[in-house]
């Protein structure tokens, strides 16, 4: 089977998480030719507003505003996000066919539950998809990402670190924008959390979390191990 080798892949339980938790920063390394993949773990079939093909138009809109390389949805169910082993296979395979550097997932403390499940599975797939015996459904090679890290969604916890983002707000907002059904829904859609100022509380956020850092805007995100303080993210030197 043929590997590819990205330097991101960004997942989320339903297509606008990672928007939320790190569209300025993935804007900020595609802009630098840096490649990342997205993969939505469900197609967000639940939703209080918008539909099913709706939803994916948004998604492909909003990733080609972030210029990622591609975008793929493993259509597990919405709110079914359960702790299966189907479920780590298929998620440590795709991770076996890119072959990322960096892997990225919702922090686990969220109000939705979907987003902490996501980040289990993910840290599941992470680990076992290093392991050369462990079986995946494309028969990939094994492939060991160099980290794992967290992005947030709905909290807004301390970071272990934070990404610069003062010069790409604007896209990550472009990006946000093109979901109208989840954040401007119109007089027929059904209030949520999303539809009530939502986007400027994640604009708020970031500014604190430059604020913070001595910047503009920041994207906040964890990490289960210290980073060593003579490389950036990507094990490049400083």
């Amino acid at each position: 089977m043929i590997q590819e080798s990205i330097d991101v892949l960004a997942f989320g339980a339903h297509s606008d998480d990672v928007e939320i938790g790190m569209a300025g920063s993935i804007y900020k390394w595609t802009a630098s030719g840096r490649n990342v993949v997205i993969c939505d773990l469900t197609r967000a079939e639940l939703s209080s507003n918008g539909t099913v093909e709706t939803r994916q138009r948004e998604a492909a809109e909003a990733a080609g505003k972030l210029g990622v390389l591609e975008r793929v949805n493993l259509k597990l169910p919405d709110r079914g996000l359960f702790f299966k082993d189907e479920y780590i296979r298929q998620i440590a395979d795709l991770i076996r066919k890119y072959t990322p550097t960096l892997i990225f997932a919702p922090f686990s403390e969220d109000r939705h539950p979907d987003h902490g499940r996501c980040a289990e599975l993910v840290k599941e797939a992470f680990f076992s998809a290093g392991i050369r015996k462990y079986e995946t459904p494309g028969g990939y090679n094994a492939h060991k990402a160099m980290n794992l890290f967290y992005y947030f969604i709905n909290s807004q916890p301390r970071p272990d670190f934070v990404v610069n983002i003062s010069g790409f707000m604007d896209q990550k907002l472009a990006a946000l924008q093109a979901y109208q059904s989840q954040f401007l829904p119109g007089e027929s859609g059904v209030k949520t959390p999303l539809t009530d100022g939502y986007l400027e509380r994640v604009e708020a956020r970031e500014r604190i979390y430059g604020l913070e850092a001595g910047v503009t805007f920041a994207e906040g995100f964890k990490t289960d191990r210290p980073l060593l303080i003579n490389q950036n993210i990507f094990g490049e030197g400083l």
